[in-house]
């Protein structure tokens, strides 16, 4: 049997979601065109909308899309059955894998969401206020400290801690395989790109940095609760 790319093996609109990802992660969504995106799955631009109806549906399709699968595997591994610290090491796991594997679509997400359409925004937020909430709840379930409701707004401020620190991993470990053409852009490489860590040792550091994160929030609470309680005035935050 003749040797067959692995990309050629994906469902046609599978690779144009990674070659589109790719593509607006490494020049922008209003720097890339339905026909480079097409090119790079040798397909026409044309032939891209018997798939997407355009570059606007592709976008909402990917930041829709890995919010939706976000929160359907943290569910997943948050319902394991293996009482609240299992469930919390199973839910800083799946997030650190997403970081490694998808950093694209962090890199998309940060950069291109106030290129959604407000519906499609709208939905996004709706998917990750879930899957804080889904953290949130766990977070307090293993820390007992956080589970006190003077308590609750460390235990958020703590999970979106850890989602900053895990979410930096496209900044730390440099560019993607293959996103070359960041270079010609004059994108200069941040302090912590090149990080010398393996994959899995990356992995690994994430992880204890998480749990490291949620114990010191729970070592605060008890330590201050006063300092704990938030403020009663100026203007709510949103939780996105």
């Amino acid at each position: 049997m003749p040797n067959v790319p692995a990309a050629s093996a994906l469902p046609r609109r599978d690779q144009i979601r990674r070659e589109a990802a790719r593509l607006f992660a490494a020049r922008g969504f209003l720097g890339v065109g339905v026909d480079e995106i097409g090119k790079a799955v040798g397909i026409s631009g044309p032939g891209l909308y018997r798939h997407f109806a355009g570059k606007d549906a592709m976008l909402a399709d990917l930041l829709i899309g890995i919010s939706e699968r976000l929160l359907e595997e943290g569910r997943r591994r948050a319902g394991g059955g293996d009482g609240p610290a299992a469930a919390l090491d199973a839910l800083i796991g799946g997030h650190v894998d997403f970081a490694l594997d998808d950093r694209d679509l962090i890199t998309l997400h940060d950069r291109e969401l106030l290129n959604l359409k407000e519906e499609d925004r709208r939905t996004v937020r709706r998917l990750q206020r879930g899957y804080v909430e889904l953290w949130v709840d766990v977070v307090r379930q293993a820390y007992p400290a956080l589970a006190d409701p003077a308590a609750e707004p460390v235990a958020r401020a703590a999970v979106h801690a850890v989602f900053g620190l895990i979410n930096s991993t496209p900044h730390s470990l440099g560019s993607n395989p293959g996103q070359g053409e960041r270079s010609g852009q004059g994108e200069r490489p941040g302090p912590g790109e090149r990080s010398g860590l393996q994959r899995d040792g990356m992995a690994a550091l994430l992880h204890a940095l998480a749990h490291g994160a949620f114990a010191a929030a729970a070592d605060a609470a008890v330590a201050s609760p006063v300092a704990m309680i938030p403020a009663t005035t100026g203007p709510a935050t949103a939780t996105d």
